[in-house]
């Protein structure tokens, strides 16, 4: 399979994401400026990617002072196709 530079990012970011979250779903949700720090990737650049992986179901956001997003299902049942 081949990945634009995009898809390589978003995926990176997703695993980033499945690994710092505690429990995964249930867990507590991961800011997005902690991502792009570990991922060293711009954060205006990162919130483009979560914005369209929310649209596609991949991640749930979570507002609030406690905010951030989450795996929309559990780590193992989320394939790079998706």
């Amino acid at each position: 399979m081949k990945l634009s530079t995009r898809g390589r990012y978003a995926v990176m970011a997703m695993a980033d994401l499945a690994r710092y979250a505690d429990d995964g779903q249930c867990g507590e949700p991961v800011r997005l400026c902690e991502i792009a720090g570990r991922q060293e990737l711009s954060l205006s650049y990162l919130e483009q990617l979560f914005a369209k992986l929310r649209r596609g179901g991949l991640v749930v956001a979570a507002r609030g002072p406690g905010g951030g997003y989450r795996l929309a299902r559990p780590a193992g049942e989320t394939r790079i196709a998706d």
